[in-house]
């Protein structure tokens, strides 16, 4: 394929991209100093940052799912608030709650740990499905409502969640809602052995955490975001995106495909991953490069597919595989 058929002369302009690659890269180098050997899983996180996704770390415990969490936190220069998330918080311990002044004769809103950009959600599946539900809002709506009043919540914003297999003692299932609303999963795996080498000698003497420093700042995460929004996407590549999202829908193999919201997810991804590359017009390659972190973990396999041991992802891969992939 050619990429002038992908380009289009209203697009934002080329240096604009190379500028959101750019940031990008600056982010990237940061978060790989503490984390060693995860280039691609650091990737995916800033893309959905960027497409103003949220991000759920799902692995066994021990991997660096919450270093992950914490040194994309503070690479950007911006609010930051972490909530563990245990079998005893309250849905107001995330939302915030009103408290009567016994002073003004008030009720006053007590803000909770939602109200940040970066919201690190550790361990999530720790808690009460009650409890979680409490992130539906916010992170689909970006408010948060408490007692009839509504407080929106400033851009931008971010929840990164880590949650432990559901095999795991202590954890319970998230709702299908709530994993729609991630708009990508990422698995963390074990290092290769060198990197484990690595940091064996860096984590050893001192939390490399400690050392890290912002490299961008709210504002300009605000004006990256203005600018994935102009990437071009031409009509074939958003009807190859409906044609995945629809497949999921329509096989044996899946009890429950992927939604709209997935589709509007898996372009906005793209869109972003397409930026990170500093191109201003979207191939379809950054949809199939971006489809297993944003629509794998939406996925319910059937009965038959689980008793043959094929996850979601490999049934996604199959139907990536065998949907046509536009020419132009």
């Amino acid at each position: 394929m050619t990429t002038r058929t992908w380009r289009h002369p209203v697009a934002v302009e080329v240096a604009d991209v190379e500028n959101v690659a750019r940031v990008a890269a600056r982010v990237r180098d940061n978060i790989n100093a503490v984390i060693e050997g995860k280039t691609e899983v650091v990737t995916t996180a800033i893309t959905v940052m960027l497409a103003e996704g949220h991000l759920l770390i799902e692995d066994i415990p021990g991997v660096g799912k919450t270093m992950l969490s914490k040194a994309l936190a503070r690479s950007i220069d911006s609010t930051v608030k972490r909530i563990q998330f245990t079998p005893d918080l309250l849905p107001s311990d995330v939302t915030g709650v009103s408290i009567f002044n016994q002073n003004t004769r008030e009720f006053e809103f007590r803000p909770g740990g939602v109200f940040a950009n970066i919201v690190v959600g550790d361990e999530i599946n720790r808690a009460s499905p009650k409890t979680q539900s409490a992130l539906l809002e916010c992170m689909e709506e970006r408010q948060v409502t408490v007692d009839g009043n509504t407080w929106h919540l400033e851009s931008p914003f971010m929840v990164i969640a880590t949650q432990n297999p559901i095999e795991m003692e202590g954890t319970y299932a998230l709702p299908e809602a709530q994993r729609d609303r991630f708009m990508a999963r990422v698995s963390m795996g074990y290092p290769v052995q060198a990197a484990e080498i690595a940091m064996l000698a860096s984590h050893s003497a001192h939390n490399p955490l400690d050392d890290l420093k912002p490299v961008t700042d709210a504002d300009e995460i605000r004006q990256l975001v203005t600018i994935i929004n102009g990437v071009h996407t031409a009509d074939a590549v958003l009807r190859y995106a409906v044609a995945l999202t629809t497949a999921t829908r329509n096989t044996a193999d899946l009890n429950l495909g992927a939604s709209p919201r997935a589709s509007l997810h898996l372009v906005r991804a793209a869109k972003a991953y397409a930026a990170i590359n500093g191109r201003n017009y979207v191939l379809p390659d950054d949809v199939q490069a971006i489809s297993r972190p944003v629509l794998a973990h939406r996925l319910l396999p059937s009965a038959e597919a689980a008793m043959s041991s094929r996850s979601t992802g490999d049934v996604l891969d199959a139907i990536v595989h065998g949907v046509p992939v536009p020419s132009a």
